[in-house]
């Protein structure tokens, strides 16, 4: 069991999360239950996977975990692309984000292979 506090790629994940709930502040009110609502609850996914799997005994479940992670991460990059194509994120935002979506899954994706590795080298 690890600290989720102690990986950087949760502290940037958390990071994203509070960024994408303020962005989604001034989405319009019809919005509210459709890409408002999508993108806090794939946003904050992301983290809580990353939590959820620290707090799991086994490499496998850290594993599966993580890999949930990156797909929320996913869903997330392509909610942020549709609202900056529908004119509610400016191309400033959608950028910053999308980096910061793009280094998270890329350091996920490194944990990824780690993970695998060492659960590999115990068969």
């Amino acid at each position: 069991m690890k600290d989720f506090r102690t990986l950087k790629v949760w502290e940037k994940a958390h990071l994203v999360t509070l960024a994408v709930y303020r962005l989604t502040e001034n989405f319009p009110k019809c919005e509210m239950y459709g890409i408002t609502s999508q993108m806090r609850r794939c946003s904050a996914s992301v983290a809580a996977n990353i939590a959820e799997g620290c707090g799991r005994t086994g490499n496998g479940d850290f594993h599966r975990f993580i890999s949930s992670a990156v797909g929320s991460a996913t869903e997330l990059d392509y909610f942020l692309l549709l609202s900056r194509d529908l004119d509610l994120v400016v191309d400033d935002e959608y950028q910053k984000r999308h980096d910061q979506i793009f280094e998270i899954k890329r350091i996920l994706s490194s944990l990824i292979r780690s993970v695998k590795k060492a659960r590999q080298a115990l068969r």
